[in-house]
């Protein structure tokens, strides 16, 4: 596949997931009147369901990162190389920034507004360091063991982490950086944006480590399944 091909979907993809999560906080603080539980189910249930649709779609041309922490795992685990990470790293940052902009031209707002809401302190840092471990968890032992359910799997923890972490599962050094632009019901305070892109790099990494030490038992004994399966598998042909 080109490389402008994969980075033409990962562009795609990020700049959707964030005129989604930007655009359905807007909508859902404009439907529920006042009811924060009833807006952040709306955030929630948007943003995994266009997770689904656009990890399906173009998960066969890009992988489907949408998100510079999964790059990040997928260079150190050898998916890809160094220029392709780079380029879908400057994709994925342009993109979610375009989104966020894409988002507020749609509800009439101001295309650019330096966020306002705190997210900050170390409950916060922690949930990010969780839920960024539990996506990338997700995502390597869901590629070993489900390639096919990928799709629901992150679209069903994503869903999740945005009600059992405090900070509402952001998970994304691109979508945190570029919700940093809005003062609507997703936004963050680009002076905490540092804090959250720190604590998912930790998290991500922690994540990529234990998914590699959980799957070097189940990938020895299938090499040494094959290995004594292969002499009679030769004598019946």
């Amino acid at each position: 596949m080109p490389l402008s091909r994969k980075l033409l979907a990962e562009g795609i993809g990020t700049l959707l997931l964030l005129a989604t999560v930007v655009g359905s906080g807007i909508m859902g603080v404009k439907l529920a009147q006042g009811n924060d539980a009833i807006a952040l189910l709306a955030n929630a249930g948007a943003t995994a369901g266009v997770l689904y649709v656009l990890i399906t779609i173009l998960g066969p041309i890009s992988g489907a990162h949408f998100n510079p922490a999964v790059t990040l795992a997928m260079r150190l685990q050898g998916e890809i190389g160094t220029a392709e990470a780079i380029g879908y790293v400057a994709v994925q940052l342009v993109a979610a920034i375009t989104g966020v902009v894409l988002a507020h031209a749609m509800f009439r707002l101001d295309l650019v507004q330096p966020g306002l809401h705190a997210r900050t302190g170390g409950a916060q840092w922690l949930s990010e360091a969780v839920a960024t471990f539990g996506l990338l968890l997700t995502i390597l032992l869901g590629v070993r063991h489900r390639p096919t359910a990928v799709p629901a799997l992150v679209a069903a923890y994503i869903f999740a982490a945005y009600w059992f972490t405090a900070s509402t599962s952001f998970a994304n050094p691109a979508v945190t950086l570029a919700r940093a632009l809005t003062q609507t019901f997703a936004g963050i305070r680009p002076s905490d944006v540092l804090g959250f892109v720190g604590s998912q790099l930790v998290g991500a990494l922690i994540g990529m480590a234990v998914a590699n030490v959980l799957l070097v038992q189940p990938l020895v004994a299938s090499r040494s399944t094959l290995q004594t399966d292969e002499p009679a598998t030769r004598s019946k042909r």
